[in-house]
Formats: structure tokens, sequence, C-alpha cells
């Protein structure tokens, strides 16, 4: 499994590690059941500190993605359909978010913006 880290990133490290292990989770890359890295493993793999891959796991069990077993590991839990979807919304309002800045920022007109969005929907399902 490949992580990367960034230096130049402005996100911490331990959010780059959960962000990345969510994508992954949610394309299906991991699956419900599979284990991940240990915590020791992952951070001398990473040449980070244990408590920041330990911060990384955490928050990744906290909103439900992974669980820990005393004395197992740590694995991929399964996902229910609607907090998929839920999560799946939330990045997509992220992006749209960042889609309307950009457009505002560079005189786009709503309905031009609108157009646009169609047509990579539409691109997207050919």
């Amino acid at each position: 499994m490949e992580i990367y880290i960034s230096n130049q990133s402005p996100k911490p490290i331990y959010e780059q590690i959960t962000s990345q292990l969510k994508e992954k989770i949610l394309t299906g890359e991991l699956g419900e059941g599979d284990a991940l890295p240990s915590i020791r493993l992952l951070a001398k793999e990473l040449h980070i500190s244990v408590i920041t891959t330990k911060r990384a796991y955490e928050d990744l069990e906290r909103d439900g993605f992974v669980a820990t077993v005393p004395g197992k590991g740590t694995f991929v839990a399964a996902q229910n359909p609607a907090f998929r979807r839920e999560e799946a919304l939330r990045r997509v309002e992220t992006h749209l978010t960042e889609a309307v800045a950009a457009a505002r920022q560079g005189g786009v007109t709503r309905t031009e913006l609108e157009a646009a969005l169609a047509l990579c929907y539409e691109e997207g399902e050919a």
C-alpha cells in the first residue's frame, strides 16, 4: 500500500495519511476486512513518528473507516452505504465550493458554471 507524504503540503502529515486511506477505502482499493499496516510499521516506512501514525489511525477509527482489534491489528471496517454516500457528497461539496470561488474570481457566470458542470457530468457517463 502506497502512501505519499509531502513536506510542501499545508496539511499536517496525519491528515495526509487519513485522507489517502479514506480515498483508498471509498474507491474500493481497500475492502472490508483488509488489514492495514501496524502503526509502527507504517511510521517506519514513512519515516515519521509513531504518534503521527497513531493519530491518523485514531481519526480513521473515530470516523468509522477502520476498526482496531487488540492484539490483532487494524482492519477496514464495513462501510454503511448511506455513510459512503454522505462522505462522497461532502467531498463533492468541497470541490464545488472551490469551483464556485474560481468561477467568481474569473468572471464566469452561474449559467456558464452550470453548463460546464452538466458537460463534465455527461462526459463522465460516456
